[in-house]
């Protein structure tokens, strides 16, 4: 499991963690680099303006396929702080096996095994996402202790939005307990065990692997026997499977972000229209 995107370049700025090529910013700010989109988001929220971070790979691209070039890979070696999700992606796992003790991050640490670590999109739970504010401001405190205080609060100010979302998505969905979720790939299962839903992909974690007869078979057996109207796909999972199999068996498709390529406009709003579109697509009961 491990983390969404690259090096980016600030370049357009001209200055930043990827054009610097790690290590501390020009201007005295802590560089860190982070992955997918929503670590990266959490990252500046909690950082603010002591920090200069940056996507690890570029934002856009896919989580899964992240392949670091030689820059890329210093520069992640060199930066004052790495956060990512261990085992999303086999080349960002391998440069930060490279920082010998330098501070990281791995998200995926706050993970209570509810899930288990097949399973690296953590960042779909935003309790979890609030423990990882904690531990990112928690590694910034270490590398700059001048401004422990201001991420210590801001972190905190993250755990109130979190735990704000994450009591709208328990009274939503609680009518939905029980519920089979048909996805186009497994990123989802999250948010799937925090309320009680029952994750079924097309494909499993890795979106890139593609489905067997024998498996779209299993999911076509499913699909009839919950009883489920929606099949959701992803921009990460190439949509043409779930919606030829939707087509087949007379259900509706629709969009489910698992936020892995970018977080717009922000991650709360992205989250609220999961949110919305899982109320609108699951079978649940009359609320």
């Amino acid at each position: 499991m491990a983390a969404t995107t690259a090096l980016v370049a600030v370049a357009a700025a001209g200055c930043g963690a990827g054009d610097a090529g790690g290590g501390s910013a020009d201007d005295g700010r802590v560089t860190v680099l982070a992955t997918p989109a929503p670590l990266l988001d959490l990252v500046q929220r909690v950082g603010g303006g002591r920090v200069d971070a940056a996507a690890v790979g570029g934002l856009g691209g896919d989580a899964h396929a992240v392949e670091l070039t030689p820059p890329q890979v210093a520069g992640l070696t060199d930066a004052d702080l790495v956060v990512h999700v261990g085992g999303l992606s086999n080349s960002v796992d391998a440069a930060v096996a490279l920082r010998d003790g330098a501070p990281v991050v791995d998200a995926l640490a706050v993970d209570d095994g509810a899930v288990g670590s097949e399973d690296p999109h953590v960042w779909l739970d935003p309790l979890l996402m609030a423990d990882v504010a904690a531990d990112v401001a928690d590694a910034l405190a270490t590398v700059d202790p001048d401004g422990a205080d201001a991420y210590t609060a801001a972190a905190e100010d993250v755990r109130e939005e979190m735990a704000v979302l994450e009591a709208e998505a328990s009274a939503a969905l609680a009518p939905c307990r029980g519920a089979t979720l048909v996805v186009s790939h497994e990123a989802f299962g999250y948010l799937a065990g925090r309320h009680g839903l029952e994750q079924v992909g097309i494909t499993g974690v890795d979106p890139h692997v593609e489905p067997t007869p024998a498996r779209l078979r299993a999911v076509t057996e499913v699909v009839r026997a919950a009883g489920a109207r929606t099949i959701f796909f992803d921009e990460v999972a190439s949509p043409d499977v779930a919606t030829a199999l939707a087509e087949d068996l007379g259900v509706a498709v629709a969009a489910l972000d698992p936020l892995e390529v970018a977080v717009e406009p922000d991650y709360a709003t992205a989250m609220r229209a999961n949110l919305a579109a899982l109320r609108d697509g699951l079978v649940c009961d009359a609320a």
